[in-house]
């Protein structure tokens, strides 16, 4: 297995420099509050937070091949560790638990690198938008209730959703007023200035300000609280104490632990990803994470996860590469040994509204919202991992997620799209019946197309299909496996079935334009013998020829089906290309390009490009609607461009009639349906602007008129 050191730095971009050194500050300064509260959370003192800011982030960086996402201390794997603490009756911040955390962390360090080994990082390739969506979602809402608290004067909660609102709750008899309106104007700050200046480092201008407003107007004898003090100096090196924990109990902490830091960060990596267009390697991030929770251990620290908050604050800086995380580790490293004492200075709340801020904007609510208005299937399954991370914790929450994802997808392929075929007179092509009341069966053939994988969970929907389309004069069914890739043993043995509840109707039957590798399946599945009854054939044609149905095939309905021009074939086939591109919302469409050439000629004055530059791309139905829609915004358009009105209404209704006349001439049975469409356009028209509709009634006359008068000139 390849690795590749450093592939976000090299080669390196000197513009993005700025960008990632202004990031990688903001970072390590957010980095304090996050990483000593939950070192804290996870039985440790709080400096050893700021420990795993320092050798963690840097190989992480090494390693990783996401030029954003950042490593360090977070609240899951803290979480974990905290309660595992609990379990084995160590105390958090005694000296037991300053030898088992280590311990903990290199067995978790050991299990990533049996998930690397493994190549586990394919397994995020099962898991669907929806479910990392409502996964991130959750996480960071979760987080950011437990921030809450510390927003009015309290201590950051933890577990899941019902444990924060108690501990919110809670938390009000210690409610602390210039704390909340502290943080809460440094949010408000925050997020308006994303909106109006989002590349301005709002978050360090307002930790100095914090920091400075600590030392000059005494914030704290307000009683508003600020980081506690830390000594300076570097973590100390050392093996961990493999005795301080029973092995057992080390080795199935760790694993849980070490399935959600992967869980929880591929999943988060690969959203952001997603997110900016650029892709990772799955299965070198493990190794990353490994590496990271190697070296945590070897200084004390607690297990080490990849950071949602903070990789939001670098996006939000625009960090671009790996360059951020190494800024960010090296200027901590240098707080440690010189500026600890300025972390006295910085108030809780400041900080917590930065976190805060950080999480909003990482959250990914407007996918919700894209979900319910096209997929409520999709919605429901990034509701289920939102409230399931956030209700049950991480690890079942990506558990319910990917049950609902996969269960989705075995109802998709459930119900495939499928449908019957026919063909437009004079073509040889098959298409949808329902895709145009031009499209013809073939007479006493059914056509069938299905565009799944066959197996036990949509055979079903095939032979009913099938069976409930059966007529008294149906001679062949034929399907078009053109869309089926394989099939399991459930599918051979109904298709089998069918196969010979139509042979006793005398019904032939038929599997065609399917790829060669299906044959070797079915074979093996048992349907051999239908290849060697010739009733597998490479395509439809081919099919009904063997029936000796032979073209020009007949239609149903005595449809004529005689051979067409070339020209002819060009004229059916653009028939309202614009409706089948845009279906029900044609109408709203044409209107809206209308809209945005008009913008468009407010620039140029081009006229010429507003009433030609579509049509060419239209066929005559599509045309007739546009300047239908052109005739509404008549007045409009002479207002801008400055033109005649009657020129321009005369050039529309001049080419109507070309429209008209080239329909009747080349869509003979087209004709009255579009006369019968005219009228209720022409109503349409009247109802919305009846002075246009007024002067196109006069020139149409007129050109009627002219028209009459030319014919009649050629008949003398």
């Amino acid at each position: 297995m390849k690795v590749s050191l450093c592939k976000t730095i090299r080669p390196y971009e000197w513009k993005n420099l700025p960008k990632d050194l202004l990031a990688g500050l903001v970072i390590m300064a957010v980095s304090i509050p996050i990483s000593m509260g939950y070192a804290q959370i996870a039985g440790l003192p709080a400096v050893y937070g700021l420990y795993g800011s320092v050798f963690p982030i840097l190989l992480f960086a090494l390693f990783s091949t996401s030029p954003q996402f950042i490593f360090g201390v977070d609240a899951a794997p803290a979480a974990l560790v905290g309660s595992a603490l609990v379990s084995l009756g160590i105390e958090g911040g005694s000296r037991e638990a300053l030898a088992a955390v280590p311990v903990l962390t290199f067995f978790v360090a050991v299990w990533l690198l049996v998930f690397y080994l493994c190549r586990a990082g394919k397994l995020v390739n099962y898991i669907s938008a929806p479910v990392m969506g409502g996964f991130i979602s959750g996480i960071c809402t979760t987080i950011i209730l437990m921030q809450v608290p510390k927003l009015f004067g309290g201590k950051a909660g933890v577990g899941e959703l019902p444990e924060l609102l108690e501990h919110i709750w809670e938390s009000r008899t210690v409610f602390h007023l210039p704390s909340l309106l502290l943080g809460v104007g440094a949010l408000v700050i925050l997020l308006v200035s994303k909106k109006i200046i989002p590349k301005f480092p709002m978050a360090v201008l307002l930790m100095a300000l914090g920091a400075i407003g600590t030392v000059v107007f005494q914030l704290e004898d307000l009683g508003i609280q600020t980081l506690a003090a830390v000594k300076p100096g570097l973590p100390a090196w050392s093996i961990p104490d493999f005795g301080s924990v029973p092995l057992k109990e080390a080795v199935t902490v760790s694993l849980s632990v070490a399935v959600v830091i992967m869980a929880e960060t591929l999943l988060a990596e690969n959203s952001f990803a997603q997110k900016n267009r650029y892709r990772i390697n799955d299965n070198q991030e493990i190794l990353a994470f490994a590496m990271g929770n190697l070296i945590a251990s070897f200084t004390g620290c607690c297990p080490i996860n990849g950071s949602v908050s903070r990789t939001a604050m670098g996006e939000q800086y625009q960090a671009k590469t790996q360059l951020t995380g190494i800024v960010a580790g090296l200027s901590m490293i240098v707080l440690l040994l010189c500026g600890t004492g300025f972390i006295g200075y910085l108030p809780i709340p400041v900080l917590t509204a930065i976190v805060i801020s950080a999480l909003l904007g990482a959250t990914e609510f407007d996918l919700a919202v894209r979900l319910w208005k096209v997929s409520r299937t999709e919605y429901l399954i990034f509701t289920g991992a939102f409230f399931g991370v956030l209700m049950l914790g991480t690890i079942n929450g990506v558990l319910i997620g990917i049950i609902l994802s996969f269960s989705e997808m075995i109802i998709r392929t459930s119900k495939p799209s499928r449908g019957f075929l026919g063909i437009q007179p004079g073509h040889r092509h098959f298409r949808d019946l329902k895709e145009s009341d031009q499209i013809h069966a073939i007479e006493g053939v059914l056509i069938y197309r299905f565009s799944s994988n066959l197996f036990f969970a949509n055979i079903q929907v095939l032979q009913s299909d099938i069976e409930d389309n059966l007529r008294e004069d149906t001679k062949a069914v034929i399907l078009d496996a053109s869309g089926i890739g394989s099939m399991d043993i459930t599918a051979a043995d109904r298709l089998k079935l069918l196969y010979e509840s139509l042979k006793e109707k005398n019904i032939r039957f038929y599997i065609t334009e399917h790829i060669a590798g299906l044959n070797e399946q079915m074979r093996q599945l048992g349907l051999g013998c239908l290849i060697q009854e010739g009733c597998v054939r490479r395509t439809t044609h081919i099919a009904l020829k063997d029936m000796g149905i032979t073209r020009p095939y007949p239609l149903e309905g005595g449809v004529d089906n005689e051979q067409r021009s070339a020209s002819r074939k060009r004229a059916d086939n653009r028939v309202q290309e614009f409706v089948w591109a845009f279906g029900s919302q044609a109408e709203e469409e044409i209107e809206r390009q209308i809209r945005c050439q008009i913008e468009q000629l407010k620039k140029t004055g081009d006229v010429e490009y507003l009433l030609h530059g579509r049509w060419s791309h239209m066929e005559d139905l599509d045309q007739d609607e546009w300047l239908e829609h052109l005739e509404e915004h008549l007045k409009e358009i002479v207002n801008i461009s400055g033109k005649d009105e009657k020129t321009l209404a005369i050039r529309l209704e001049k080419h109507r009639q070309e429209v008209h006349d080239r329909i009747a001439r080349e869509h003979p049975e087209l004709a009255e349906r579009f006369r019968e469409r005219r009228h209720l356009l022409d109503e349409h028209l009247k109802e919305k602007r009846p002075e246009v509709y007024e002067l196109v009634i006069q020139l149409r006359k007129k050109i009627s008129d002219e028209q009459r008068e030319k014919e009649e000139q050629q008949l003398h």
